[in-house]
């Protein structure tokens, strides 16, 4: 490599997301390039998140990081034993492309 080339960074994984948890919800956020995009969910039961707004950044759009973020809460659900309702329009497009999340989708 040239001392003139940048490294392209990683792309994002699901375990780059940091998730933080509160009584009455929570929310999981990703921090790329110094952005912050997140994804915030209320908790309805112990069994159920309502996952309500996603917002990334305008540097970020177009890599993934949405869903990067709603796949970080599927595999939680399916740790943890919860479902999830995707409120917010952007998971809830991203829960009828992927029939594979069903198991977690609460009907």
């Amino acid at each position: 490599m040239t001392e003139s080339a940048v490294p392209v960074p990683q792309k994002p994984t699901t375990a780059d997301v940091q998730r933080e948890e509160r009584k009455s919800g929570g929310r999981y956020t990703l921090v790329v390039e110094t952005h912050e995009a997140e994804m915030t969910y209320s908790r309805a039961s112990a069994q159920l998140i309502i996952i309500d707004h996603t917002s990334v950044p305008d540097a970020l759009r177009g890599r993934g990081i949405g869903q990067v973020l709603v796949t970080r809460a599927v595999e939680d659900a399916r740790r943890d034993g919860f479902k999830i309702i995707p409120l917010c329009p952007f998971a809830s497009a991203q829960f009828r492309r992927h029939a594979e999340w069903r198991d977690v989708l609460s009907t």
